[in-house]
């Protein structure tokens, strides 16, 4: 049989302060987020909710017209559980400036921010979003163990096109501003004359030719300028996934109930248990609800086929083969729940069945939320 996710319990225990709902592109994780950080709030706790591009009806239904990467308070929270929430969605290329001027002086941050190469890669660089969404949740645990401002942290990681790149990012980026091109092209603002061999003027001259003299001297300050920096990106990126590592932290992994969907959720727990990283369990989003009756989905066309060789009516008719479609739906996701279960029977999952209509209010967080605590 397979294990229930207790949602409850999961938001109760006052030892979860951080949750990460993660998953491939499209299945809901922002929802999600915000349902599960509502939830908490209403049960007594002290909420952050940090989204990513969430959709505009999604800030809506949090009160927020304009979120940023400042935690604002999200109104019509019910207090009778004293809880407190507030929601902010991240800015990457602010994130990315904080880190910069947390660790330089004022005039090589100064430098840094007005590199044109820093810019692109602050803004648009693979990966970066994802780097900068776990600095972020860095910089918000600090805060909350310094003050005790909030006691849970929801996270709503960025939509990826696989669910991996979300763990693989903050060490791709921390590589690349640690690697051995940036290390050479560093290497004439470091070191004497001397460094710059003819074998050094050859590479330099090749990336002349590839990026193109302006663009090359600014990567070449951009870097000269960084120098300082380098060891704490690396430093931050493995304080991050000891953090993500910690007993405090619970991923919660979002899929639909489609093959591609629950594919990524299979990659993404076996990568979490390779990692040590602690699994709270599967949310199978947007599900089939199904029927309120047993008639299977042969007896519904073949009653369907009845009716109409009898010429009777069209409309039940209709809906007898909608009927059959229904069934055959909910039969199919259920195939597909227990090829997952199969493959990972420890897993702990909670199904959400899909809403009559998109989210637009703090009512339908709650629903969904509601939704997720009510297992059988």
């Amino acid at each position: 049989m397979t294990p229930v996710l207790d949602i409850d319990a999961l938001l109760d225990d006052r030892g979860t302060e951080i949750i990460v709902c993660c998953g491939s592109g499209g299945v809901g994780k922002t929802t999600t987020s915000a349902a599960l950080a509502l939830r908490a709030a209403e049960r007594g706790r002290k909420v952050v909710v940090l989204t990513i591009d969430p959709a505009r009806r999604l800030a809506q239904a949090m009160g927020i017209e304009q979120l940023d990467n400042t935690p604002r308070p999200v109104a019509g929270v019910d207090p009778a559980g004293g809880g407190t929430l507030d929601a902010m969605m991240l800015d990457m290329k602010r994130t990315f400036d904080e880190v910069v001027e947390s660790q330089a002086s004022p005039e090589k941050a100064k430098q840094i921010l007005e590199n044109p190469f820093y810019v692109a890669l602050s803004s648009s660089f693979a990966g970066t979003q994802e780097y900068m969404a776990m600095e972020k949740l860095g910089q918000l645990h600090r805060e909350a163990q310094a003050d005790g401002t909030y006691d849970l942290i929801v996270v709503d990681t960025p939509p990826s096109r696989s669910a991996l790149d979300f763990l693989d990012a903050p060490e791709r980026l921390s590589s690349f501003l640690d690697g051995r091109l940036i290390r050479l092209l560093i290497a004439p603002a470091r070191g004497p004359a001397r460094l710059m061999t003819a074998g050094f003027s050859l590479i330099t001259g090749a990336l002349t030719k590839i990026l193109g003299g302006p663009m090359l001297r600014d990567v070449q300050t951009f870097v000269a300028a960084l120098d300082t920096l380098f060891g704490s990106f690396r430093q931050r990126a493995d304080k991050t996934f000891a953090l993500l590592q910690a007993n405090g932290t619970a991923f919660v992994v979002v899929a639909a109930p489609e093959p591609d969907a629950l594919r990524e959720a299979a990659y993404f727990v076996d990568r979490l248990t390779d990692d040590d990283m602690p699994l709270a369990g599967l949310v199978v989003n947007r599900a089939a609800p199904a029927p309120r009756t047993d008639l299977s989905a042969e007896e519904a066309i073949t009653a369907a086929e009845r009716l109409r060789s009898g010429d009777s009516s069209s409309l039940a008719a209709g809906l007898l083969r909608l009927h059959a479609d229904r069934v055959r739906m909910v039969e199919r996701e259920q195939h597909l729940r227990e090829r997952f279960v199969a493959s990972h029977p420890q897993v702990p999952t909670a199904v959400v069945p899909a809403m009559a209509s998109d989210v637009h209010d703090l009512a339908g967080l709650r629903a969904i939320g509601e939704a997720m605590a009510a297992q059988d």
